[in-house]
C-alpha cells in the first residue's frame, strides 16, 4: 500500500472539517468565530459590513462580519444604543469603535442568550424588585422585543428610525426604557434597558476574544494589564503601566 493510500482516511477527515467549516460561514476575514454551531445564520440577510477583530492581537480590521444572530437592523440598534450608553469622550472610544454590538451579537448566539443554564419552565409570577425577572423569555427574545420596542418608539415619538435620530433623542427615548415608561409584551422595558447596559459594558471590558473590547481600548482606559504571563519583575516596584495583552496574545489562531 502507498504511502498515499495509507493517508486517505486522514487526509478525506481534514478535508470534509474543513468543507464544513467554510459552508457553516465559521471562518470570517480568516477568523474563525465561536459560539453555538445551531445558532450560526449564513443568509444573506443576516451578514452586514462591519469591524471585526484579529482575535489573536484584539486588534479592529474591515471585513465582512456574518452576524451570528442579529439581522443588520438590529446591528444598527443596538450599536447605537450601546454608543450612548457607553460613548466616545475625551478619556477613549465608545461603545461602537469597541465592538461592543458585535460582542452582544455573539453572546446571544449561544448560551447565554438562549438562557440554556437558566431555569424557564412556568409557572410565572411577577417578582419582587429584590427578585429580578421571573418571565419566560430568554434573552434571546428579549432582545428581540426590546429592540423592536426602541425602534417602534422612536418611529411614534420622533417619525424618523432610532439611528436616524440626534444624541439628545436617542438618549431621551433610551431614558423611557430605563424608567420603565415604554410598554413591552412580555418584558419590562427597565429590565431591557438593564440586560442591554449589562452586555455593553461586559462588550467594553471582555476580553478580546469574545468580540468587544477592540484594540484592549477598553483595558488601556482602566490600565489594566489584561493576561500578563507574569509580574515576577515588577510586582515589588511601584505601579508600573504596561501594555495589556488578550488570552491568545500568545498564539496565532
Amino acid at each position: 500500500m502507498s504511502e498515499q493510500e495509507k493517508n486517505a482516511p486522514l487526509l478525506d477527515k481534514r478535508s470534509s472539517r474543513r468543507t464544513f467549516i467554510k459552508n457553516s460561514g465559521l471562518t470570517v476575514g480568516g477568523v474563525v468565530l465561536g459560539g453555538a454551531l445551531g445558532s450560526l445564520l449564513t443568509k444573506e440577510e443576516k451578514t452586514t459590513t462591519n469591524e471585526t477583530q484579529d482575535h489573536s492581537t484584539g486588534t479592529a480590521s474591515n471585513a465582512n462580519v456574518a452576524l451570528m444572530y442579529f439581522t443588520p437592523d438590529q446591528y444598527r440598534i443596538t450599536e447605537a444604543a450601546a454608543e450612548r450608553i457607553f460613548p466616545a469622550d475625551e478619556n477613549g472610544p465608545g461603545a461602537k469603535e469597541l465592538l461592543v454590538a458585535y460582542y452582544i451579537d455573539h453572546q446571544l448566539s449561544g448560551a447565554w442568550g438562549m438562557g440554556s443554564k437558566e431555569y424557564t419552565s412556568g409557572p410565572f409570577f411577577p417578582g419582587e424588585a429584590t427578585q429580578g425577572y421571573q418571565g419566560r423569555q430568554n434573552r434571546q427574545q428579549i432582545f428581540e422585543i426590546g429592540l423592536k420596542g426602541i425602534e417602534d418608539e422612536s418611529l411614534k415619538t420622533y417619525d424618523k428610525s432610532f439611528v436616524e435620530l440626534s444624541e439628545e433623542e436617542q438618549d431621551a427615548i433610551l431614558t423611557e426604557f430605563a424608567d420603565g415608561k415604554v410598554e413591552l409584551k412580555g418584558v419590562s422595558s427597565a429590565h431591557f434597558f438593564g440586560v442591554l447596559r449589562t452586555a455593553t459594558i461586559e462588550g467594553a471590558y471582555a476580553d478580546p476574544l469574545y468580540g468587544g473590547n477592540a484594540n484592549m481600548e477598553g483595558w488601556k482606559m482602566k490600565n489594566f494589564p489584561g493576561h500578563q504571563m507574569s509580574y515576577l519583575d515588577i510586582v515589588e516596584k511601584e505601579f508600573t503601566k504596561i501594555e495589556p495583552m488578550a488570552l491568545n496574545s500568545q498564539h496565532k489562531h
